[in-house]
């Protein structure tokens, strides 16, 4: 796979391809707008959250409904085209090449809540802003991504690491109990547990690799408050407030989420002024359970240091967002994850040395998120996502001022992780990769050795060609025989 060039400057657009003449034929079966490079409304369509890499591809499709996707889809099939799915909200993305057929699901909006099984089905282009306001209007919740922006399709297929209730429910993704997929093919699947088995599983965790999913069903959850909000701490007392978060954790009961976050961020004017070119500290929690509780678990938080702000309290479901407070314009920024064995007294210090007071570090933001409880959990069917036993999730973000080279920016986040290497897991995780993990030796580490093997074999029977490769990839095997066995059972 070759991703595309690390900046938002478009390549020199090759010579019109064998192809292209064919786009009217397609814009007159799709509902949806046909956009080509340089054609009004291009632009916009292939815009992402994340301008780390930009798509350039030959053709965008912004499909209205199922029937869309599949004309495109067949479409690509037909001319030997890559097909991609552009990513609804704030998930990493790969840049889509000249040569390829992205598609871009945001139109497909529909949301249809069955109270009675406590049960959302979504289509692909929702976020979790519209879910929250249709579920909670019935006394009912979401396993949530950290914003109201977030696409519930993209968070839920890697996996799905819930600010709100992970810690009590676990994965996202194991909650799912169907979804409408279109293959490389253009064929329609709808897979569940029972049909069509080995698809639904390799979905959840191999996301785009087997095809796109225009619509899930996953389970709500009968939740209308929690005891949530964030502590904010000065970066001085970042020791104290790590010390403190690593006994907070090491007990915490499986209904409180948390996460800590090292902020580093500009002198910004709409940023409060302890944030303001300062570094600060961020506890943020969440319970499901009597805020009296809550309040007793977070008490020794509150107690390890002077909170320059607490925004902790009792707050109906729907607020969820103010638990992370995430950005909602679009930036540049680069990544890096790991996923943490433990939170060690030595990794407490190769933290503060890394990225604490006096650091020197230019890392904008160091998320600590802990992990364990239900996610820990063997789901009730099969189904690709791993690394079960981490203790703690690590992500960190490096602004890109506009106009800055991005490699510029790759270094320090690839530091932190160095630095905490005696504390990673070997293992990665699907749902936690960036684009610079889009080689076949960083995907294969987000995987078990025996379930990379089956999800090899999965491709093999679903897209043996490689058409859907404009991702984190997970190529087909060379013996196309086990495809066919697959593919009987």
């Amino acid at each position: 796979m070759n991703p595309a060039p690390e900046n938002n400057e478009s390549p020199e657009p090759p010579r019109r391809p064998s192809w292209a003449g064919e786009l009217d034929a397609l814009a007159q079966t799709v509902d949806g707008p046909v956009l080509a490079p340089g054609s009004q409304g291009y632009d916009a369509e292939v815009a992402v959250f994340n301008g780390t890499v930009a798509h350039h591809p030959g053709v965008a499709v912004g499909a209205t409904c199922v029937a869309d996707v599949v004309a495109a889809t067949r479409f690509a099939h037909a001319h030997g085209l890559p097909v991609a799915v552009l990513n609804t909200g704030h998930g990493p993305s790969l840049g889509a090449s000249h040569d390829t057929v992205l598609i871009s699901t945001r139109r497909m909006s529909d949301v249809v809540i069955d109270a009675e099984r406590r049960t959302a089905r979504v289509q692909a282009g929702v976020r979790f802003g519209q879910l929250v306001e249709e579920s909670t209007a019935h006394g009912l919740a979401p396993l949530v991504g950290s914003s109201p922006g977030v696409g519930v399709v993209g968070f839920t297929l890697g996996g799905g690491i819930s600010p709100t209730m992970g810690r009590t429910y676990g994965w996202a993704s194991d909650h799912v109990t169907a979804m409408d997929v279109v293959t490389a093919d253009g064929e329609e699947h709808r897979v569940t547990p029972d049909d069509e088995p080995e698809l639904f599983g390799a979905l959840l965790g191999g996301k785009s690799n087997f095809g796109i999913v225009t619509a899930m069903e996953f389970a709500l959850f009968p939740v209308t408050r929690l005891y949530a909000g964030a502590l904010f701490f000065s970066g001085d007392d970042a020791r104290a407030v790590l010390e403190e978060y690593r006994r907070f954790t090491a007990s915490a009961p499986d209904k409180m989420s948390s996460g800590l976050v090292f902020l580093n961020l500009p002198p910004l004017p709409a940023l409060p002024p302890f944030l303001q070119g300062k570094l600060a500290v961020c506890v943020r929690v969440s319970h499901v359970g009597p805020a009296a509780e809550g309040e007793r678990l977070v008490a020794p938080l509150r107690a390890c240091a002077t909170p320059l702000l607490d925004t902790v309290g009792e707050m109906p479901y729907s607020d969820f967002a103010a638990i992370s407070m995430d950005p909602t314009e679009p930036a540049t920024a680069v990544e890096h994850f790991g996923m943490l064995n433990e939170l060690t007294q030595d990794t407490v210090d190769a933290l503060i040395d890394a990225v604490g007071p006096g650091s020197g570090s230019s890392l904008n933001l160091v998320d600590l998120r802990h992990l364990g409880g239900a996610y820990g959990a063997r789901p009730a069917t099969w189904n690709a996502v791993g690394t079960r036993d981490a203790a703690y999730a690590l992500f960190s973000l490096a602004f890109v001022p506009p106009g800055e080279d991005v490699a510029a920016y790759a270094a320090p986040g690839a530091e932190l992780v160095a630095r905490l290497a005696p504390w990673l897991s070997r293992r990665a995780h699907p749902g936690l990769l960036a684009p610079a993990d889009a080689t076949e030796h960083r995907t294969r580490a987000a995987y078990d050795p025996a379930v990379y093997e089956r999800l090899r074999g999965l491709k093999t029977a679903y897209d043996p060609d490689n058409r859907l490769r404009v991702n984190h990839n997970i190529p087909p095997c060379p013996d196309r025989r086990h495809a066919r066995a697959v593919r009987r059972r």
